[in-house]
């Protein structure tokens, strides 16, 4: 693990594997990339490499919050930057959930740098456009309202944070609480724009512009129903869809660790997918 400085933040990451093309995977939420990491070994041993990294406000990388873009935009923007630092060409890109909809985000505003797509457990419908903008920001808001920093502190999010990068909590005890709030409304207005999407944060044109092979592996609890993935695979201009053995489920959300047995699945599947795409370059 290593740390690239990329726009003022120290960026955590690593590369799993060897071979020419590489395949960045993002974790959803905000959760560290670890999350990803047994899905990626699993990927490397087909000749593909794993780019891993902790997006800004996550896992070992630093913090910067601002609000002059959407999350997934900012994110989307730092891994073009940690990839360019690389001197990487022969790129990938995919994610689950917060990391799908970056994936988006990059696929649209940089989709010369990208040979293809994998978005897994995409987020949408009605569940998501409530639930979402109440965990991702209003929590904060409210906490930082009633108790200020440090109920901010406290809250499940961030003392997951601290507990994996412990500077954390002095660098968010010296932010000035009025600031804070600021700033996550100027965020919460942004998030519940493209929140009511058939995919959550993306118009049905902007996918069907995404123009590169893409491939979606969609999602079956109600923040990642199997609608929406099915909509993003029939919006996008140019992609396959994969479905695992599953149903979906009337829970809020099923964690990522409860998709363990079907690792093997999509770790085939991507790999073929991404062997499939490259034999065309």
């Amino acid at each position: 693990m290593v740390k690239k400085l990329i726009d003022g933040v120290n960026v955590e990451y690593e590369i799993i594997g060897s071979g020419k093309p590489i395949l960045a995977l993002m974790p959803g939420a905000r959760r560290g990339y670890l999350e990803m990491k047994s899905l990626a070994e699993k990927i490397a041993k087909n000749d593909i490499r794993i780019l891993l990294h902790d997006r800004r406000n996550t896992g070992k990388s630093s913090m910067l919050i601002d609000d002059a873009h959407t999350e997934e935009v900012t994110w989307a923007r730092e891994l073009r930057k940690l990839f360019k630092s690389l001197n990487e060409q022969h790129i990938f890109i995919s994610g689950s959930s917060s990391g799908a909809r970056t994936s988006l985000m990059y696929a649209l505003e940089f989709p010369k740098d990208l040979i293809g797509l994998i978005i897994m457990r995409v987020t949408g419908g009605k569940f998501a456009a409530s639930n979402l903008p109440k965990n991702y920001y209003e929590v904060f808001i409210n906490a930082a309202k009633s108790g200020g920093m440090k109920s901010v502190c406290d809250t499940a999010r961030f003392a997951e944070y601290i507990k994996t990068n412990p500077d954390i909590e002095n660098e968010l005890m010296q932010f000035d609480v009025n600031e804070f709030i600021k700033i996550q409304e100027n965020l919460l207005v942004k998030f519940r724009a493209g929140a009511d999407y058939p995919v959550m944060g993306v118009t049905q044109d902007e996918l069907g512009s995404i123009t590169i092979p893409s491939l979606v592996i969609p999602g079956n609890d109600n923040t990642h129903n199997s609608v929406s993935g099915i909509a993003a695979y029939e919006m996008l201009g140019n992609s396959e869809l994969f479905q695992l053995p599953i149903d979906d489920v009337d829970v809020d959300l099923i964690p990522w660790s409860d998709w363990a047995e079907y690792e093997d699945q999509i770790a085939e599947s991507m790999s073929e997918f991404i062997q499939r795409v490259m034999a065309t370059q």
